[in-house]
């Protein structure tokens, strides 16, 4: 330990230096003894006086061993006094001394010989009470020690922020040795740190008088420039004896290993709330490619600069996907399914677009990913490397010049197979991945895999159900007698929203035309194959000729005996001989009617109930007749048209009887104008409509005629 000499008082004139009362010598009180060469005492000081009792007058003149020493010691005194005057020697030790109380106290001694200009000899004793030395040694040699030995660096400074005192525990830590600190200022001695908070710091101690405790801080010394170390440092004001302010006293702690442990705390709890995050973000929706996003977009908030999701494309196929353990192909196929960055960068363009297929041989990394059902880890990328991560040269360029220096690839694993691959691309965070990198990467990519392979299911059923529906539906319309025909079937925005809802124009005898639309409540492949069903028995009661009430009737009979099926429908019969509809609902949203010149208007007709509901006991329905003149037009729809989740029923109704206004608009046109209009693009709904127009049919003159057609003879048994 160092210590630079700095806390001096102002100096007097010609250099004399007065010092303060309560020094160390005050402290001790040493006393000052003078023996003439016959052992009286010649000179007697003030201390001596409060050391021994006597005063100057009682003393002076009188032997020193009879006064000072208990009898038994005067022959041990006088021949160390002997030594000390004849041999010209010097003694030092701690002896019992009388004092004038008649006590005895323990005295530490330095003794020696003093000649005056005439050669007298003079013994000179200098003393102080043995108790108050030895306590202020032990003081002394404990801070000594203290400073020397403590593990925690210690400073002084002075008024003027310049080192008077360090420890070598201080010179450990900044890695400079004392001499390089004492008498230099804090930006002077120790640049690498933080000097401003330092000074400022230190400056509030010595102004306040408060100290600052545990202040925190993080740098590089000379001592390990490569690694980052943390201090923690305290600051305390130091005052005199009279309370005058000296100097600020700075102890320091290392607390690296404790700093470290907190980061790797924080980064594992970091971590698992990633991972936490992803149990709730990623998989959202059924839908495949909002899935691949979410995954994308949350590797970026905390992993990643850029972050891809690439399928393969034999996955989306509905192709048995790539084995987790197998060889690995000669080339792989994959769609880009999303892409995402923590800011702008070229390292997007340089991907590929989200949507567009890709073939990759075996040599680059995404197809070593999946052919292996490993993660794939280049810590450092070099130029050669960006070769077997990029699509191609000039992305390779981009990457280059966007400083992406890490990369890393990890498999899409779920239930045994390999879908895809999740790619992240560090530049500006300059941390290469590591192996916790993988881990976490590797734990988002199982959970997201799952959700991942579970959308691409669903929407394959949604395919499958999508298709079966549209099979089973008419592909064009009918020539039905006395009717112009339009249709339009539309499927839900999202995959969940297909459904069951169907229509159809059914040819009978006599020309005759049935019209039907349905709704099976349900969505996926079990309503389609329901609404197949229904749609198949309302064919056959059609061609019996059957009533609509009737139909409805063994239409609920049927829906009844199929597993919790319940359905809507609307049946109606056309008859060209008399212009006249015959019309039965089954809990159903009723038609609407446009008679020539007239605004629409929705028919009040008994709304029955829905088809299955009755039970096998059946239902009753009820027909109603409308006649139609040539220009009526007669609108069958869906809910999923007019039903949405923030506007009322009623006004829906409303908007779509204003919308069929137009007399003059064509079927077809007037569907579309329906469907632009009221439908919404997130429609979660499908739906079914027929608009029939009635056109002039010589059958009808026929039916004005004398003999006319046969009469309707009511509906079949």
């Amino acid at each position: 330990m160092v210590a630079y000499e700095a806390f001096r008082s102002e100096p007097g004139p010609v250099g004399v230096v007065p010092s303060e009362p309560g020094g160390l010598l005050d402290v001790l009180s040493v006393a000052a003894v003078v023996l003439d060469a016959e052992g009286r005492i010649a000179l007697w000081s003030p201390q001596a006086h409060d050391l021994f009792g006597w005063s100057a007058k009682e003393a002076l003149g009188r032997y020193a061993a009879k006064l000072l020493v208990a009898e038994e010691y005067v022959e041990l005194v006088l021949d160390l006094f002997a030594k000390v005057m004849i041999g010209g020697g010097a003694w030092a030790g701690v002896f019992p001394v009388r004092h004038k109380d008649g006590s005895t106290k323990l005295v530490e001694f330095r003794n020696m010989r003093l000649l005056d200009e005439h050669g007298g000899v003079y013994a000179l004793g200098i003393a102080c009470d043995e108790a108050v030395l030895r306590g202020v040694e032990r003081d002394l040699a404990l801070s000594v020690r203290l400073v020397a030995q403590s593990p925690l660096g210690l400073a002084v400074l002075d008024t003027d922020l310049r080192y008077v005192l360090v420890n070598p525990a201080l010179e450990r830590i900044h890695g400079l040795p004392a001499e390089q600190h004492l008498g230099r200022t804090v930006r002077e001695a120790v640049p690498f740190l933080d000097t401003d908070v330092l000074e400022a710091s230190m400056r509030q101690v010595l102004e306040t008088g408060a100290p600052l405790l545990d202040q925190f801080a993080t740098g590089h010394s000379p001592a390990d420039p490569d690694q980052e170390h943390a201090w923690s440092r305290s600051y305390y004001r130091l005052e005199d004896s009279r309370e005058r302010v000296i100097g600020v006293a700075m102890s320091v702690v290392d607390v690296t290993d404790r700093h470290l442990a907190a980061a790797e705390a924080a980064q594992a709890r970091r971590r698992l709330d990633l991972i936490a995050r992803a149990s709730v973000t990623v998989g959202t929706t059924l839908d495949l490619e909002s899935t691949a996003r979410e995954l994308a977009d949350l590797v970026v908030a905390e992993l990643a600069d850029v972050a891809t999701v690439d399928v393969l494309e034999s996955v989306l196929e509905g192709s048995a996907a790539t084995p987790e353990r197998g060889p690995a192909p000669e080339q792989a196929l994959f769609r880009a399914l999303a892409i995402a960055a923590a800011y702008e960068t070229d390292v997007v363009r340089a991907a590929d677009p989200v949507g567009e297929r890709a073939t990759y041989p075996v040599d680059r990394m995404v197809t070593r990913c999946v052919g292996t059902g490993r993660p794939v880890l280049v810590a450092h990328v070099t130029r050669p490397d960006l070769a077997y991560i990029a699509r191609d040269e000039a992305a390779a360029k981009v990457l280059a010049e966007e400083g992406v220096h890490s990369y890393l690839a990890v498999p899409l694993i779920a239930r045994g197979q390999v879908l895809g691959v999740l790619g992240l691309v560090r530049a500006r965070n300059p941390l290469p991945f590591d192996h916790d990198d993988v881990t976490l990467a590797g734990e988002l990519a199982v959970r997201a895999a799952i959700a991942i392979d579970n959308a691409r299911w669903y929407q394959h059923a949604a395919d499958t159900a999508l298709t079966l529906q549209r099979h089973l539906l008419p592909h064009a319309p009918p020539r039905a007698a006395g009717l112009q025909i339009a249709y339009r079937y539309q499927p839900a925005a999202a995959a969940s929203g297909i459904g069951g809802d169907w229509f159809d124009a059914i040819p009978q005898t006599k020309n005759r035309t049935a019209l039907v639309v349905g709704d099976v409540m349900g969505h996926g492949v079990h309503a389609a194959a329901t609404m197949g069903q229904l749609r198949t028995a309302t064919r056959t009661l059609a061609g019996l000729g059957l009533d609509p009430a009737r139909v409805l009737h063994h239409l609920d009979h049927i829906t009844a005996e199929l597993d919790q099926t319940i359905a809507t429908c609307v049946y109606v019969t056309w008859d060209p001989h008399r212009s006249r509809c015959r019309v039965a609902l089954a809990g159903h949203l009723p038609p609407v009617v446009i008679h020539s010149g007239q605004p629409p208007v929705l028919l009040d007709l008994p709304a029955g109930v829905p088809l299955g509901a009755g039970g096998l006991g059946g239902a009753e329905f009820e027909t109603t007749v409308l006649d139609l003149s040539p220009g009526d037009r007669l609108v069958l729809y869906t809910d999923g048209l007019v039903e949405t989740r923030d506007e009322s029923l009623d006004d829906r109704l409303d908007l779509l009887l204003s919308l069929l206004s137009d007399p003059g608009l064509p079927p077809e046109a007037t569907c579309d104008r329906l469907l632009t209009a009221l439908r919404h693009p997130d429609a979660a709904d499908d739906v079914a409509l027929v608009l029939a127009r009635v056109r002039h049919h010589p059958l009808a003159d026929a039916a004005d005629s004398p003999t006319g057609p046969p009469p309707d003879r009511g509906p079949a048994a």
